[in-house]
């Protein structure tokens, strides 16, 4: 299937007549008019535009991204569809292609357009914390976080390393695991912080279940990086737990 004949051109809209040609008749003997949808684009555009985005419920919001991704078809059914499947448009855009690819309407390309709409956010949100204090900026980093991991199918550990003025150089994913575990070795977390010159670090991992309670594995895994970091005077600020359902801080919740 070439990229003109994907879903992109699904429920195609009929051509505009030539001129000197008579446009085709309905059974009732009536003119053919513009497909219904063409005029609710414009509104909702027109209401984006005067309004912003937060004038815009979820479902909306997702068709107006879905315009231009299936430019030819009424896309409000797709678009409800989705969030029913998946809940909200985050999880949407955290869906893995497989998944998208089972909603009527979503083929292999817009699948993968959505994807990249959500790397693209995803990098936005990498943008507002890079380079700056994080513990200044907790929102944005747990806005990042949650972009980043929460809608992951499997386990990834992540590492945040920050220099001596709490600024983040470095986000790495050091492991990936399965659909509840993933190995982690101290040893290794605190080689990769010396060799960064990182002073401190923050701990991230995701919990596919969608519940971010910490197990008591993590707790133990996070007491052994902690007791490693610092014989060489590095700082675990905390152990932040990423779920759907929300995020843990193991500090706040005074685990370490």
């Amino acid at each position: 299937m070439s990229i003109d004949e994907d879903e992109r051109s699904f429920f195609a809209e009929k051509p505009m007549p030539l001129p000197g040609k008579t446009r085709p008749m309905t059974k009732a003997g009536l003119l053919d008019e513009k497909p219904h949808y063409l005029g609710h684009r414009d509104r909702l555009r027109e209401r984006f535009a005067a309004a912003g985005p937060n004038a815009l419920p979820d479902y909306e919001l997702l068709e107006l991204l879905l315009f231009r991704l299936i430019p030819r078809a009424d896309t409000k059914p797709v678009a409800k569809a989705l969030l029913a499947r998946f809940g909200t448009l985050a999880e949407v855009l955290g869906a893995p292609v497989g998944l998208l690819q089972e909603v009527k309407g979503i083929g292999p390309a817009v699948a993968l357009d959505l994807k990249i709409v959500a790397a693209t956010a995803q990098r936005m949100a990498h943008g507002e914390v890079y380079g700056r204090e994080v513990l200044s900026s907790w929102t944005q980093l747990l806005a990042y976080c949650r972009s980043a991991m929460a809608f992951e199918q499997r386990e990834q550990f992540r590492i945040l390393f920050l220099d001596k003025r709490n600024a983040l150089i470095a986000d790495e994913v050091q492991q990936t695991g399965t659909v509840d575990h993933t190995p982690v070795y101290p040893r290794e977390v605190v080689k990769r912080a010396l060799e960064l010159s990182a002073t401190a670090i923050i701990l991230v991992h995701n919990h596919p279940s969608g519940d971010p309670t910490p197990s008591r594995a993590d707790i133990e895994m996070t007491k052994e990086i902690i007791e490693a970091a610092k014989r060489l005077g590095i700082s675990v600020h905390d152990h932040i737990i990423i779920g759907r359902k929300g995020y843990a801080s193991m500090k706040g919740l005074l685990l370490i």
